[in-house]
């Protein structure tokens, strides 16, 4: 099984911005204990801060992948053009958030990601990604 992780903007800041939402770990250290993990799934991970090559990667981890795991950060509450690239895939796309976006500002309740996603995990710290991995492979 091939999944691919994909991060928006500011995850690459993980373990040192506002840790109380994110936490003390990055993506560095979590990625490489999520694949010692799952030995048996082949995680691919992708970040950028840049809109446009978040949509060529769902684009083409779409036509490769068994899954996506997207964290699109300030983007899910912004971008249509994301939501609608999540739509255009065959593969399934769970939407992933670290913190619980429920409790945080009002613009951040809103998602253009959800409405094609398979489902949404939100609010347990970096364990999100793990409880995607676990939904691909309990399907």
């Amino acid at each position: 099984m091939k999944i691919c992780i994909i991060n928006g903007p500011n995850l690459n800041l993980t373990g040192s911005r506002e840790q109380g939402f994110y936490g003390l770990k990055g993506f560095d250290q979590y990625i490489p204990e999520l694949r010692n993990a799952f030995p048996e799934v082949e995680i691919s991970y992708f970040q950028s801060n840049v809109e446009g090559e978040l949509i060529n990667k769902i684009q083409a981890a779409g036509a490769a992948c068994d899954g996506i795991i997207l964290n699109a950060g300030g983007y899910t509450h912004t971008s249509v053009a994301i939501g609608d690239a999540v739509k255009a895939i065959n593969a399934p796309v769970v939407e992933v958030h670290i913190s619980n976006v429920g409790a945080r500002e009002e613009f951040r309740q809103r998602s253009y990601i959800s409405s094609g996603a398979r489902g949404v995990i939100t609010g347990f710290g970096l364990d999100v990604y793990r409880l995607a991995l676990l939904s691909f492979l309990l399907r």
